[in-house]
């Protein structure tokens, strides 16, 4: 059953505290199966992975090459796509794009005071490697949204595993990658997809870095490689939270909670009112319409098992809540939202105004919707172009300038008891 909660109640904190605590997903009988599936791929490279598609995929793949997706399978994808679909999907692909344009660093170098020559130049990772969901529930939205920063960075190299549960691959992710331009596919999913990214095979080059959403298994495998290759982040479940005034239709506002509800049964949607009167009636709306959702089990499960409501003693109270919870998605459907953006420190993405549905931005709004969850944005951002890129610190010294900053390195380096550290310096300015 949902929780509702009352700031003016005595026992609140105590509660509110209890909605804070993650949702927990760790299962280490998971860990150890995929500690068996890295073990393998890196013994028996290709081999393994034939075998491991045949067992977790049922794709009975004779040879190799049947696990590489074929030029022509990526060309003729494009007409077996709706047109509506393949231009929504080119709609998506304009906006993503030019939102992430925005972020693309520049090279910054200046000379400081002794006249030594600083700064820092960024350059693209190498290669990277997209894991993309497979079978009929494939997201197309996932892929963009994981490729484009991507492609905005420069990346030289992409690569997609997709899993292809019985031999099947949905047309819809190779009409993607046709539209982004990325060529080298592979047929593998799972843990043993993440391995053959991050160590390399036979026939699968390695990458320097993997992201995209996968089950616990993917999850389990990108944690273990972490270290051997960079990640995106470990995803737990999904999550929103609505601050929204009595002046919303309820049902809107149930419905965005149930968008959230209907991903996974560990989904976690709340709402903070400051009015009972209308959190009441958002309750009631959620009930009607849970009966509609062609997901309503899954729905349901997550609404009953972690959706709350807060009554708050005031909007600012619950911008303050807000902040403490630091959701994934946070929509601010309230009058005069922007007046309470610069109080907002912890979320993932922000959604203002009672016509801003966080929907909106899983597809064509233009952030990013890899976001960090259960709490995470409190330290960590979303997917965006700088992940793709590294930064480099550039230090140049002169004759002059080393002996002007040089004396209290070498006090510094001896200090610690570094004496080739101090001499390297010292040698250079001894004389001068």
């Amino acid at each position: 059953m949902v929780k509702i909660l009352f700031e003016n109640k005595s026992n609140f904190f105590n509660l509110f505290r209890k909605v804070l605590i993650k949702r927990d997903t760790i299962d280490n009988k998971v860990d150890k199966k995929v500690q068996d599936i890295i073990e393998k791929v890196k013994k028996q490279s290709d081999s393994a992975l034939l075998k491991f598609t045949k067992e977790l995929d049922k794709f009975d793949a004779n040879n190799f090459d049947q696990l590489v997706v074929k030029k022509n399978e990526i060309n003729d994808s494009l007409s077996k796509i709706d047109r509506d679909v393949l231009d929504s999907l080119k709609f998506a692909i304009k906006r993503i794009t030019n939102y992430h344009k925005r972020q693309i660093p520049k090279n910054d170098f200046f000379k400081d005071k002794q006249g030594v020559f600083l700064g820092g130049i960024w350059n693209p990772i190498d290669a990277v490697g997209l894991y993309v969901p497979g079978g009929t529930a494939s997201y197309p939205s996932s892929l963009l949204m994981n490729a484009i920063p991507a492609i905005v960075a420069g990346v030289n190299r992409i690569v997609i595993a997709v899993p292809a549960v019985e031999g099947f691959m949905n047309p819809i992710i190779l009409a993607c990658a046709n539209l982004l331009g990325i060529k080298e596919i592979y047929k593998i999913g799972g843990a043993q997809a993440v391995a053959a990214l991050a160590l390399g095979t036979k026939r699968i080059k390695n990458v320097d870095k993997i992201v995209g959403p996968g089950n616990a298994y993917v999850a389990s495998a990108k944690k273990q490689l972490f270290g051997t290759v960079g990640i995106d982040m470990i995803a737990g479940p999904s999550e929103i939270l609505i601050v929204a005034d009595d002046k919303n239709d309820p049902e809107h506002i149930a419905i965005d909670l149930l968008s959230q509800a209907e991903h996974d049964k560990l989904a976690q949607s709340i709402l903070i009112t400051n009015n009972y009167e209308f959190a009441k009636d958002v309750l009631k709306n959620v009930k009607r319409v849970l009966k509609i959702l062609s997901r309503k089990e899954i729905a349901q499960d997550s609404w009953n098992n972690y959706g709350v409501i807060i009554v708050s003693k005031s909007i600012n109270s619950a911008i303050e809540m807000a902040n403490e919870i630091a959701p994934e998605h946070l929509e601010i459907a309230v009058e005069n939202p922007r007046k309470y953006l610069s109080k907002i420190k912890n979320a993932g993405a922000i959604f203002l105004g009672r016509y801003t549905p966080e929907a909106i931005g899983d597809y064509v709004a233009g952030p990013n919707h890899v976001l960090p969850t259960d709490r995470t944005a409190k330290f960590s951002s979303g997917l965006n172009v700088l992940d793709f890129f590294k930064r480099t610190s550039v230090v140049s010294c002169n004759s002059r300038n080393l002996k002007k900053i040089g004396k209290n390195a070498i006090i510094l380096a001896n200090q610690e008891g570094l004496q080739a550290h101090a001499l390297s310096i010292e040698c250079r300015i001894k004389n001068l």
